[in-house]
């Protein structure tokens, strides 16, 4: 199981629907929103300096 970088969410990675690749990383996503945040600002849900995840009613549904 991977962590929604955005969200938290638990996803499977063998069966998720919406995926991202960032500096050779592939990170797996709940939602397109919160994929599509991730895409916005990558560097940002990422590394010791990540900021919070986003409760899910917060994530943008695009």
């Amino acid at each position: 199981m991977a962590t929604d970088p955005v969200c938290g969410m638990e996803v499977e990675e063998s069966t998720a629907k919406y995926v991202s690749e960032y500096k050779d990383e592939l990170y797996y996503f709940c939602a397109p929103g919160c994929k599509h945040t991730f895409e916005k600002e990558p560097a940002s849900f990422i590394g010791p300096n990540r900021r919070p995840f986003i409760p899910m009613d917060e994530v943008p549904t695009e």
